[in-house]
């Protein structure tokens, strides 16, 4: 279950947010995890749930956006939507795709007290 390790980090993020700014208390925070990334949105909430207690972030709300994912078909040389890998060009068929969003998995903000 990679999602632990991701949660994990997460925590790393806020822990060195907090001693860089200074703040002692995590209420919430947002993440972008697209929908290319093969990161489980409810693996992750059950992994922060576990590695945040006894830290800044625990009882933290995680608001997880989930972007879609994009292409640009090398064969009829337009963006597309991608809704997953192995889809082929909407528009023409071809496969000639290059992912261009949707694989993202970041911190994108945290409320903090």
């Amino acid at each position: 279950m990679h999602e632990l390790a991701l949660s994990q980090g997460i925590i790393d993020v806020i822990r060195d947010q907090a001693a860089a700014q200074g703040f002692a208390k995590v209420k919430m925070v947002r993440l972008v995890i697209g929908t290319l990334s093969h990161v489980e949105p409810q693996a992750i909430a059950f992994g922060f749930d576990a590695v945040s207690r006894g830290t800044i972030a625990e009882g933290a709300v995680l608001d997880i956006e989930r972007p879609p994912g994009q292409a640009f078909c090398l064969s009829c040389e337009k963006p597309v939507p991608l809704p997953e890998r192995s889809a082929s060009c909407p528009e023409c068929d071809g496969h000639q795709l290059m992912v261009t969003g949707g694989e993202e998995m970041r911190v994108k903000e945290l409320e903090v007290e």
